[in-house]
């Protein structure tokens, strides 16, 4: 599996992407469950009130979670740009430009 992270403001934000052979986590109504990489990841935006409160770039930011959807690829490739979108996108939903956010991926080997 690798590990997608993206770092802006102050904050984290991981995701996985789960390579062909590993077993992704099941959602009910998720597409492409028997996709060879499955990405999957936290979203996240920016409300007014209630959500839970983060300090981002040194500012207090309420923010909502929606529940991860699994989303199937057929390449390593393609699994890694829609992560790595994915990824600048949640942060540009609370206020970060999406080119601020700085990207790694990571290989993690469970034991």
């Amino acid at each position: 599996m690798l590990l997608v992270r993206g770092e802006a403001g102050g904050t984290t934000l991981t995701g996985t992407v789960y390579e062909r052979g590993e077993r992704a986590p099941r959602f009910k109504g998720a597409p492409n469950e028997d996709a060879p990489y499955v990405w999957v990841c936290d979203e996240f935006y920016q409300v007014e009130s209630g959500g839970s409160a983060q300090t981002i770039a040194g500012k207090e930011v309420n923010v909502a979670f929606e529940t991860p959807m699994p989303r199937g690829f057929d390449t390593r490739e393609q699994a890694l740009d829609a992560a790595e979108d994915h990824v600048r996108t949640q942060f540009a939903r609370i206020g970060i430009d999406a080119e601020d956010v700085e990207v790694t991926v990571e290989k993690n080997d469970p034991q």
